[in-house]
């Protein structure tokens, strides 16, 4: 099993960044692919980007791309996502998630099978 936990969310205003941390722990060895994803209210959850643990590709819906980053420190088992020039569309709970072994790249939720508790992140003036 593998543990996620998140943190860095909270109320910013438009225009400005955050940054997201998700720790994993547990075993950590099941972890191919680890992504963020966000649903807001009354939504279904979006994919936001995603990269592999072992590599350095990347992967962004197209919302996000230029305001977004994904990176990893896998010494800390800790993946992040910066983000800036935030507007109200990217108000949402951002979940950190982890795909097993077995298939490629996925942007569809049902793919990944473990899941943090989420982090709030709201943009508003």
């Amino acid at each position: 099993q593998v543990q996620l936990v998140e943190s860095g969310g909270g109320l910013v205003q438009p225009g400005g960044s955050l940054r997201l941390s998700c720790t994993a722990s547990g075993r950590t060895s099941d972890i191919y692919i680890m992504g963020w994803f966000r649903q807001a209210p009354g939504k279904e959850r979006q994919f936001v980007a995603a990269m592999p643990w072992i590599g350095d590709a990347t992967y962004y819906a197209e919302s996000v791309k230029g305001r977004m980053t994904i990176s990893k420190d896998t010494a800390k088992n800790t993946l992040y996502l910066q983000m800036s020039s935030l507007n109200s569309a990217d108000t949402a709970v951002y979940y950190c998630a982890a795909q097993r072994p077995g298939g490629g790249f996925s942007n569809q939720h049902w793919q990944y099978d473990y899941w943090g508790q989420g982090t709030q992140v709201t943009v508003s003036s």
